[in-house]
C-alpha cells in the first residue's frame, strides 16, 4: 500500500497518508489545507471522493495475488454533510474480494481534535488487473 500511495502522484500531491493496512481494511488521513477547499470553504467533494476511492483501492489491493493490481470500475459517493476541520480520516473495509471484481466500502470523517463527524460514504467496485511494470 505504501508503494501504491507513492506511485500515485495525484494522491500523494493531495497529501493522503497511510495510517494502517491489514486484511480487515485500510485507514488513511489527510491534513486539510486551504487548497482542498471549494468556494464556500468546505473540503471539495473531489478531494473526498479521491480519498475514499484510493483508500478502497488499498483495501482491495491488500488481498491481491502477486502480480495483480486493482483499478476502479465504479464508485458511488454519498456526501452526508459539508466537511471542514483539521483533517480527514478514511477507513475502507472489503465487502467482497473476488477473483476479478471486488467491492469495498469507505467512510470519510472530518476531524477536529478528538471530535469526528461522518461526512461521506462510498461503495467502490474494483477490477483485478495485471500489475503494471
Amino acid at each position: 500500500m505504501r508503494s501504491l500511495l507513492a506511485g500515485a502522484p495525484f494522491i500523494a500531491g493531495l497529501g493522503v497518508e497511510l495510517v494502517t493496512m491489514g486484511s480487515d481494511g485500510v485507514e488513511t488521513v489527510l491534513a486539510i489545507e486551504p487548497r482542498h477547499s471549494q468556494q464556500n470553504g468546505f473540503v471539495h467533494a473531489g478531494v473526498i471522493g479521491a480519498m475514499a476511492d484510493h483508500t478502497a483501492g488499498g483495501a482491495a489491493f491488500a488481498h491481491m495475488p502477486p502480480g495483480a493490481a486493482v483499478l476502479t470500475v465504479e464508485y458511488k459517493l454519498n456526501l452526508l454533510r459539508p466537511a471542514r476541520g483539521e483533517r480527514l480520516r478514511c477507513r475502507a473495509e472489503p465487502v467482497k474480494i473476488g477473483r476479478t471484481i471486488s467491492v469495498v466500502d469507505s467512510r470519510v470523517y472530518a476531524c477536529t481534535g478528538d471530535r469526528e463527524e461522518l461526512v461521506a460514504t462510498a461503495t467502490v467496485t474494483l477490477a483485478t488487473v495485471p500489475l503494471a511494470e
